[in-house]
Formats: structure tokens, C-alpha cells, sequence
């Protein structure tokens, strides 16, 4: 079977350097590994590939030659490949072990330091009125959260004397061990099972706390919702979640904005929208109606002629934009009401008025309307 290129393989140009190389390199082992996709045996050979290809383009002879000559030109150099069998998964896994010193250093993972935990951050679902969200508001929100026991100060201890160092880690909070293989040494870096990664351990623990240095307690918090917020929105208050155990710092409180729906307005961004019903007479004669606002009363003037479904535009009553200048505006729709029951005199009147002609649409005004 014809071999891929391997430049293609990598995604780089024939004129790539060393750099160049190894990153192409390294994103694709980092996309392909087994570990990360496993049983998925496309992937697995797509790593091994991406392994042949660096082996070849970072060794100085076999880039020489394969530039000259491609793949014939590696028989009998020495690769194992074309050596008489196969690149395989080991072949690879080697390549990548020593190409990146391992797993943790191409995965990005950080070895845990000795010492306490950080806390849970805690979630909080808060609702705001559109009126709330217009302008901004400060809220206080009671909490239920982990705090330091105030018995032993945090550490989970009964007295100082009762924390010593950890004889299994030394205090470091992680073991390691060494093993061996064809491929040559590995060091597995692995968290302290007796000390659960702090570095120390208790031997009489508090008897309030039982040694997780942590009891329960109801806060009150402060926060400053700015103004044009929407749901999905979240607010992050740094250090006020749970309490760690044993003295680890404190988590956060992750603040949820749910906005309440509102029995008037209709939020589009940060215009708000307001059906209002006017009467017949009002919508022919035009009129001056006192309107709601998210901030009180307003005056709208609303000129003679005006057709039901019509927009008017109150610039900057809408909500204030987030995190910079300025505000929506409240758009009013006009609806003109019509009266299911009237008196005897109004139905006189109108009696009378439908005897006007100018009352009717005219066979243009039918014919835009269509």
C-alpha cells in the first residue's frame, strides 16, 4: 500500500523547521492519543502516523534522504520500518515519551502541590425584575456554605501538636514510582494515598469537625448586579464559596441570572416593547396619553391618522446597556380598540358616522392592505 507523504501527515510545507515540526507534531499527538480516544483505532493509527512522520523529519540522515528519495529512500537505514515490520503503537508511544517527557507535559496536567484542597464553588439562581435590570441593582442573597470550624482554626487537628509531616510522601504530597520497560525508565507521579495529597496528616482530630476543619453556616452577601444584564448572564464572587478542607482557601459563588418575565413589557435586547390600546376617536383625532416606562409615567404624543400596529419610538426608555454607555429605547405599538358593547347614544353616533365616506378605505388604501 502507498505510504502518505509525511510533510502531509504533519500539515506542514517541505520547507518546515525543527519547530515547525515538532508543533505539528505535538497537536496532533495531543488529538490522536490513545488515551484520550480509546478503542478508536482510526485515531490509533492516525498517532502512530503523525510518530513515523516526526521519527523521520527531526533525524537529520533519514530527512536527508527522504527529501531525495521518499520512502524508498528510508529501506535499510536502520528505521524500523522499513526494516522488515511495522511502526507500531509502542514505536509510537516511545516517540512521544521522549519527544514531550511524558503524558503530564503534552496533556497539560499539573502535578498537585502538598497542601489543602480548594473548596466547591457553590451555584446560585437569582431573578431579577426588567425594572432591576434596567437601571442595576444590590441584592442580598443568604447562603448555606462550609465554613472554618472555629474550634480548631481550620486545620481539622484537636491541638498543633496533633498535625506531623506525613512519613509516606515526606510531606511532598505525592509518591512516585519508578518502573522499567524496553523502552527504558518511567516515573509515575501519583497523589499521597495516606495524606490525600496535603502533605500531613492528624492524629487526633477535632471533635466539632471531625477533622475536616470545615462546619456549616448561613451568610448574607452583597452584589452588585450591573444594569442591562439578561438570563444566561453570571456575576462571580472570588473567595466566598465553600471553605476547603483543613485550611484550604475558599471556593466561589457563582451567580445565575434568571430574568422574571414582566406582566407589561417585552424584552428585544435592550428595547422594551408596550402594547398600547387606544380608542377609535384617539387613533382619528390624535391624542396625549400617559404611557408606562420601566422608570414611571411618561408622555406620548400620538399624531391623528395613526393605524393600529403602528411603532412609536421613546429614545433611551429602554434598558441601559451592559457595561457601556447609553440605553435602548421603548418601542410602543399601537392597538386601536374597539368597543364590543357601546350605549344607545354612542351607537346613534356611529350610526351617523357611518354614513360618512371619509370614515372608508379608499380602493388604494384596500389594495396596499392586500
Amino acid at each position: 500500500m502507498t505510504k502518505q507523504d509525511y510533510y502531509e501527515i504533519l500539515g506542514i510545507s517541505k520547507g518546515a523547521n525543527q519547530d515547525e515540526i515538532k508543533k505539528a507534531y505535538r497537536q496532533l499527538a495531543m488529538k490522536y492519543h490513545p488515551d484520550r480516544n480509546p478503542g478508536d483505532e482510526e485515531a490509533e493509527e492516525k498517532f502512530k502516523e503523525a510518530a513515523e512522520a516526526y521519527e523521520v523529519l527531526t533525524d537529520p540522515q533519514k530527512k536527508e534522504r527522504y527529501d531525495r528519495f521518499g520512502h524508498d529512500g528510508l529501506r535499510g537505514s536502520g528505521f524500523s520500518d522499513f526494516s522488515g515490520f511495522e511502526f507500531d503503537l509502542s514505536d509510537a508511544l516511545r516517540t512521544f515519551m521522549e519527544g514531550f517527557g511524558g503524558f503530564g507535559d503534552i496533556f497539560g496536567t499539573s502535578r498537585r502541590r502538598a497542601g489543602p484542597a480548594r473548596g466547591n464553588n457553590l451555584q446560585i439562581r437569582l431573578e431579577l425584575t426588567l425594572q432591576e435590570i434596567a437601571k442595576g441593582a444590590e441584592k442580598k442573597i443568604k447562603i448555606r456554605r462550609l465554613g472554618k470550624c472555629d474550634a480548631c482554626g481550620g486545620s481539622g487537628a484537636k491541638s498543633a501538636q496533633d498535625v506531623r509531616t506525613c512519613t509516606t510522601c515526606g510531606g511532598s504530597g505525592q509518591v512516585r514510582q519508578m518502573s522499567r520497560s524496553l523502552f527504558g525508565q518511567f516515573v509515575n507521579v501519583t497523589v499521597c494515598h495516606t495524606c490525600q495529597g496535603e502533605g500531613k496528616v492528624i492524629s487526633n482530630p477535632c471533635r466539632q469537625c471531625h477533622g475536616d476543619g470545615r462546619i456549616k453556616e448561613e451568610s448574607t452577601l452583597k452584589v452588585n448586579i450591573p444594569a442591562g444584564v439578561a438570563t444566561g448572564n453570571y456575576i462571580s464572587l472570588s473567595g466566598e464559596g465553600d471553605v476547603g478542607p483543613k485550611g484550604g482557601p475558599r471556593g466561589d459563588v457563582i451567580i445565575l441570572i434568571e430574568e422574571k418575565q414582566d406582566p407589561d413589557f417585552e424584552r428585544h435586547g435592550d428595547d422594551i416593547l408596550l402594547n398600547l390600546p387606544i380608542s377609535i376617536t384617539q387613533a382619528v383625532l390624535g391624542a396625549e396619553v400617559e404611557v408606562a416606562t420601566l422608570t414611571g409615567k411618561a408622555v406620548l404624543n400620538i399624531d391623528a391618522g395613526t393605524q393600529s400596529g403602528k411603532i412609536l419610538r421613546m429614545r433611551g426608555k429602554g434598558i441601559s446597556h451592559l457595561n457601556r454607555h447609553g440605553k435602548g429605547d421603548q418601542l410602543i405599538r399601537i392597538l386601536v380598540w374597539t368597543p364590543t358593547k357601546v350605549s344607545k347614544e354612542a351607537k346613534g353616533l356611529f350610526e351617523k358616522l357611518s354614513k360618512v365616506k371619509d370614515i372608508y378605505p379608499s380602493d388604494k388604501e384596500k389594495n396596499m392592505s392586500e
